[in-house]
């Protein structure tokens, strides 16, 4: 039951935070349980997230509603999400993010009313984050940095004490595997030039230890201000 409902309500988190409740409800009086295990946990992290809650003590806090471990997503390779929230700590200044952006490919790419490019690498709106997928079959494939083929991105929650983005991509193309496992890393890049913007992400990620791919040990060798949030999926 978890996989036919979570991650469709998760995905769009505080939108649908009372609805994804009630269904939990209605799920519970069906089967005369509680939510328990990975279901339980996953609520409950996606609940914090939309209470703001911070779950680490790194500078900056993601949490990534989808895909989720073990998910099996999307069809024939195509119509599936990463949908991520970043916390920082303090104002929207030293995030990275510099635009609101609705974006994707075709005649979706830098159109009205928030253009943005839709190709691989750095984001042009959000610099700061990196997002590696093993299965990736354009660019430099595991240590290719996809982050700016997220196609909405905007400020959720600024004050001077917390910043808060969501970032959000549905995939269109089966350029990541087709009917196979697969694993997704997601981190921010800390200020490696000292300028106090975390906007320092590189396009393509160095092979760190030159062992032919790209995985949490290469992204910490960076240099982060967050931890690596990272799912199995198929």
């Amino acid at each position: 039951m978890r996989n036919m409902f979570l991650p469709y309500f998760g995905s769009r988190r505080l939108l649908f935070a009372s609805v994804c409740a009630l269904s939990l409800v209605v799920l519970a009086c069906q089967d005369g349980n509680s939510p328990t295990g990975d279901a339980a946990a996953r609520h409950q992290s996606r609940m914090a997230a939309a209470s703001h809650v911070r779950t680490n003590e790194a500078p900056v806090d993601i949490e990534m509603f989808a895909p989720g471990e073990g998910d099996r997503a999307g069809v024939n390779g195509i119509g599936w999400f990463v949908d991520i929230d970043l916390e920082f700590d303090g104002g929207l200044a030293g995030t990275g993010f510099v635009k609101n952006q609705l974006t994707g490919p075709g005649i979706h790419e830098n159109a009205a009313p928030f253009p943005g490019t839709f190709t691989p690498g750095k984001d042009d709106a959000f610099g700061g984050l990196v997002v590696l997928i093993s299965t990736t079959t354009v660019g430099a494939g595991s240590c290719q940095n996809v982050a700016n083929l997220f196609n909405i991105t905007g400020p959720t929650v600024v004050t001077p004490e917390l910043t808060e983005i969501w970032d959000t991509w549905i995939i269109t193309a089966p350029n990541f595997g087709t009917h196979t496992p697969s694993q997704i890393f997601v981190a921010e890049v800390r200020d490696l030039n000292g300028d106090g913007i975390h906007n320092d992400a590189p396009d393509v990620v160095p092979d760190a230890n030159h062992d032919g791919t790209c995985n949490e040990g290469d992204l910490k060798a960076l240099g982060l201000d967050s931890k690596v949030v990272q799912a199995h999926f198929f």
